[in-house]
């Protein structure tokens, strides 16, 4: 199947592939374009299931039976579950990646290119309570099928944007949107716990082997560092953007106390 392989052709057809029982389980209904299942999935009792929970979900989203040989052409992994979804890509605006109207808690990243990075990112900022994700057109596809499996669901729901002027978004959000933006740099001279996120905020994170291109990195309003000790020099990508997403998170917590169930 041309979607899970080549990016181009997902976003000329604006759909991509989900896989397994509970990834197709978490796609809201709006978004299912259609869904594949092997032959003989029906007949096994979570199969069975699956299928009467989505059609009463979305009982307009066509769904076929195929042979075991036509399926695993169409999947990507090397244990399929039996059934995939195409589904939908989501339009997104500046406003809905601001918060529309909580402060601003932003990731942006330039030029990732680990799957596993981004989809663990993606899933991160859903728990941490940020409020979107800005990358540019060089990193990594979101859509891709190992992106959209490690995100676990969290695609769905964590508004997201791709820009072609990465410059240009970051001066936006500094002088239109009031939006501080953080740098996570070697030559940072304050640790990340001692800059205020409780306003509008948005962290920058680079390429893993390069990190942030001088002339991004530029754009920061501030630099900052993570305290390192041994002989490391920086964390993992994602890694390094759960730090910062999570310190924001408890600052807020404790300026903004929530009520919250475990």
């Amino acid at each position: 199947m041309t979607l899970n392989k080549k990016a181009r052709e997902r976003k000329a057809q604006r759909l991509f592939v989900v896989e397994g029982i509970r990834a197709v389980a978490e796609v809201p209904a709006s978004l299912l374009h259609a869904i594949y299942y092997v032959e003989g999935f029906s007949s096994s009792a979570d199969g069975a299931a699956f299928i009467s929970e989505i059609s009463a979900k979305a009982p307009s989203v066509p769904m076929e039976e195929v042979a075991k040989k036509v399926f695993d052409s169409m999947s990507d992994t090397v244990t399929p579950q039996g059934v995939l979804a195409l589904v939908k890509m989501q339009d997104f605006t500046m406003e809905d990646v601001l918060g529309n109207g909580r402060p601003a808690h932003i990731v942006i990243l330039e030029s990732l290119q680990d799957p596993g990075n981004m989809g663990t990112i993606i899933r991160t900022a859903e728990g941490a309570g940020a409020t979107g994700i800005i990358m540019n057109t060089t990193t990594v596809d979101l859509y891709s099928p190992k992106v959209v499996r490690s995100t676990m669901g969290s695609i769905f729901r964590v508004p997201h944007l791709v820009v072609s002027d990465l410059g240009a978004t970051l001066t936006e959000l500094k002088e239109k949107h009031g939006v501080s933006v953080y740098a996570a740099h070697l030559k940072g001279e304050k640790f990340y716990d001692e800059f205020d996120y409780s306003g509008p905020t948005a962290f920058m994170i680079g390429n893993e082997g390069n990190g942030l291109t001088d002339e991004t990195a530029a754009l920061a309003t501030s630099y900052l560092k993570i305290p390192m000790e041994g002989q490391l020099e920086s964390l993992n990508a994602s890694v390094a953007a759960s730090i910062l997403m999570y310190e924001a998170s408890r600052q807020r917590r404790c300026a903004f106390p929530l009520k919250t169930e475990v």
